[in-house]
């Protein structure tokens, strides 16, 4: 059989060229991508190198037999060749490892801002920039966490608080405590492994893992790492092309995915600016084309360009018809909207400004909260509906106040890929077990032994909507990465 360099191997990297090696052998799979059932994604990123670790976990060794023809191996690696490639650390890389090296033990992680401080140090350019970044000038983003800071708790004592439970359903499915890992994009950008470390934590820790559509694995990826009986949903950017939406969706349902949680908010990216100053270098996601990427404007802009602008309200007759999931509509932030997603038969809203990624000056979740709950009881329609809430949550009580206030559950991301990026699947679960440990103690100095026992009367709200004062929360200012303008370099 005919022999081939690493070397040669390399040179055949793209989408429109591509070639890997498993176990020695060297295949052409140009030809195959479009029809990896797990995606083209997960293909290209080990495209021109050996793919045999990345293979081996997840497919039975006769499987190459089965999609591919004979003609498509080249013949076998030259194993010379590939004991003499050699990766060259860059400076960048080199102080990358020095400081992961030297990062605290996972056990003296206290709190989730531990993790987003060790997070900034370790994680590389690209992933911090585009994980901790928020529209324009970010006050949007960091309202989401002040906004927790102006409401105040009314324990109640004297009450047998000695068991606990803070187990509840969302939609029907069983979780540990209201908490879900939201949509998250790009996993792989923080953490060789990517969204898998959030799906077996989310396993370990009982709860539910919304899946992205621009996710780093593949859904089969991500299908494999989920333990017996795993409940998984999955968030949906609406392409323009409906056929694609319609693949998307029903893949997903195929693959068990339990509910479609439609991102709303989101018909034009908002403008990132620490991520802007980032050239995006990877492989675009499945749903997006190479021809499309803009790639001199951040990671957020090269992978968005897909997203149908015209996306309303009439379209939800279109999703009812290609899927039985329940619909929930990600990125709710008004009244007048959410009692339109109940009359369009909606099974739940997640109230959010994603993020604080999009407009900037849109209010906190946790703001609006309190007027669509009061609102649709007074219309009638709370009992119609689920509601979630998302953004900013870095406590286990900001998580209490928004159950208080009549959530069902709330949505957490950006920390989870903090603790992923610096700790992986071991930090994602010390993180989600910190939470639990939070929402304990406060349940139980609130004087609330279940979720049911939480109610508004147990807060104080009434400086929520001030916009005047909020207490100096150092922890957070500690680690929040500030914008600065550009400077001249020395």
């Amino acid at each position: 059989m005919t022999l081939i360099s690493a070397e040669e191997v390399a040179k055949h990297n793209t989408r429109q060229d591509c070639w890997i090696i498993i176990h020695g052998k060297v295949y052409n799979v140009t030809n195959f991508l479009p029809e990896h059932p797990g995606g083209v994604k997960v293909i290209l990123d080990h495209a021109g190198k050996d793919a045999t670790a990345a293979f081996d976990p997840i497919h039975p060794r006769d499987i190459i037999k089965m999609y591919l023809s004979p003609e498509v191996c080249l013949g076998e690696v030259d194993p010379a060749t590939l004991a003499k490639t050699v990766k060259v650390e860059t400076e960048e890389e080199k102080r990358r490892n020095e400081l992961i090296k030297k990062k605290p033990a996972l056990s003296e992680m206290l709190n989730l801002f531990d993790f987003e401080a060790v997070a900034s140090q370790v994680a590389n350019a690209e992933a911090w920039a585009y994980y901790s970044s928020g529209a324009d000038d970010e006050i949007g983003l960091r309202e989401n966490h002040n906004a927790f800071h102006r409401i105040w708790f009314r324990p109640r004592v004297m009450r047998d608080v000695t068991h606990v439970n803070m187990s509840t359903k969302i939609l029907g499915h069983y979780s540990s405590f209201p908490l879900y890992i939201t949509a998250t994009a790009l996993g792989k950008l923080g953490h060789p492994e990517g969204e898998v470390n959030l799906t077996r934590a989310a396993y370990s820790q009982e709860i539910i893992q919304m899946v992205p559509t621009l996710s780093s694995c593949s859904m089969d990826e991500i299908g494999n790492a989920c333990g017996k009986g795993q409940v998984l949903f999955f968030q949906l950017y609406v392409n323009r092309n409906k056929d694609i939406t319609r693949r998307i969706i029903q893949n997903a349902e195929a693959k068990g995915c339990k509910a479609l949680f439609i991102t709303v908010d989101a018909p034009q990216l908002g403008r990132r600016e620490k991520d802007m100053r980032m050239k995006y270098v990877n492989e675009p996601p499945d749903v997006q084309d190479e021809k499309d990427l803009i790639r001199d404007q951040g990671v957020a802009r090269a992978v968005s360009s897909f997203i149908d602008t015209s996306l309303n309200w009439n379209d939800l007759k279109w999703f009812r018809s290609v899927t039985s999931m329940p619909i929930v509509l990600k990125g709710i932030q008004t009244l007048e909207d959410a009692v339109l997603a109940v009359k369009h038969g909606c099974d739940g809203i997640v109230i959010s400004n994603h993020g604080g990624r999009q407009l900037d000056f849109a209010r906190s979740g946790i703001e609006i909260l309190p007027e669509v709950v009061e609102g649709l009881k007074k219309q009638g329609l709370l009992n119609k509906i689920e509601i979630y809430v998302d953004g900013g949550i870095r406590r286990g009580s900001d998580i209490i106040k928004a159950i208080a206030l009549g959530a069902k559950a709330v949505g957490i991301g950006r920390p989870l890929l903090y603790a992923m990026s610096s700790y992986g699947q071991a930090g994602v679960e010390r993180a989600i077990q910190l939470l639990k440990d939070e929402v304990e103690i406060v349940m139980r100095l609130l004087g609330a032994n279940t979720l049911a026992d939480l109610s508004p009367d147990m807060i104080d709200i009434k400086d929520l909507t001030t916009h005047v004062y909020t207490p100096k929360d150092y922890l957070y200012s500690n680690v929040y990465d500030r914008l600065a303008p550009r400077r001249s370099k020395l």
